[in-house]
This record gives C-alpha cells, sequence and structure tokens, in this order.
C-alpha cells in the first residue's frame, strides 16, 4: 500500500517534466519560426528598398526576392504544419545558382565550365524535386486508415477530416 503513493507520486512528477518540456520546446519553437520568419521579411525590404535607391533593377535582383520569397513561404508552411518542406530548399537552391548563372553571363565573363557546372547543378536539383515527389506519392510519411481518437460515442474528434487523413 504504501509504495501505491509512491508510483502515483512519480507518475505524476514525470507528466508535470513531460508537459513543462513540450512547453518549453513549443515556445522556443515558435520563438525561432517568427524570428526567422521576421529576419527574412526584413532583409527582403531592405534589399528592396535597396534596389530602389540604386535606381534600377536587375534581372538578379528579382531573382534574390524570390530567395526571400520561398524563405518566407518556407517559415509559412513549417509554422501551419510542422513540416520542413524539403522541396523548397531545393527551389531555393535551383533559383540560387539561376541567380549566380544570370549574374556570370551578363558581366560578360569569357563562357567556360563553369556554366556547364552551374547547368548542371541545375538539373541535378530539377531531378531531385521530381524524385521527392514521386517518392512522397508513392510513399506518404504519414498514413492513417482510421483515426484513433473518438469522442464519447464513436464521434469523431475532427467530423472534417476524411477518412485516412489527419
Amino acid at each position: 500500500m504504501k509504495i501505491n503513493w509512491a508510483e502515483k507520486l512519480r507518475q505524476n512528477v514525470h507528466q508535470l517534466a513531460e508537459s513543462l518540456g513540450n512547453l518549453f520546446v513549443e515556445t522556443f519553437h515558435y520563438l525561432a519560426l517568427f524570428a526567422i520568419g521576421a529576419v527574412t521579411a526584413y532583409a527582403a525590404v531592405m534589399e528592396f528598398l535597396g534596389m530602389l535607391e540604386e535606381g534600377h533593377i536587375k534581372i538578379d535582383d528579382i531573382l534574390l526576392l524570390f530567395i526571400y520569397l520561398e524563405l518566407g513561404a518556407m517559415v509559412g508552411i513549417y509554422f501551419k504544419t510542422n513540416h520542413m518542406p524539403v522541396r523548397f530548399l531545393i527551389y531555393v537552391a535551383i533559383t540560387a545558382l539561376t541567380r549566380l548563372l544570370i549574374s556570370n553571363v551578363s558581366h560578360h565573363n569569357p563562357p567556360d565550365m563553369g556554366i556547364i557546372y552551374l547547368c548542371g547543378g541545375i538539373l541535378l536539383l530539377a531531378l531531385a524535386i521530381l524524385v521527392v515527389r514521386y517518392a512522397s506519392s508513392q510513399f506518404p510519411s504519414v498514413k492513417i486508415e482510421k483515426p484513433q481518437r473518438t469522442l464519447g460515442s464513436g464521434s469523431s474528434e475532427h467530423p472534417e477530416v476524411e477518412k485516412g487523413e489527419l
């Protein structure tokens, strides 16, 4: 009998520690997301103001703004879904390589193997997107046949969710 109260106390302490740990991790998670989103927005605005101050906008400046847009979209998607969209990282890489390619060509650098390497890198990244999209459609990371969450007499906690989705 005396050990029973100790086991209940241990379980309560464990639940409290787990709840506090989850609170601290989620708080850090959201603060970091807001910080990354704010820094990305600030950098994009400062870059845009710099372009306006310069008086003319080049194509590599526009591509840089697209990189900021893709980074902002990544933060937004991660904030809403808690999943890192790997494809967006690849899109950022493709845009960065395209920006570098256009910059090299527009500054009248003599054509060399560097252009071929950049084009090959862009092609490899495009193929990587194809592989990631195919793999995610054929082998989804989470596949739920029947949601287990129920309230009361078998009613679903999320009635708007179709079978197999969560």
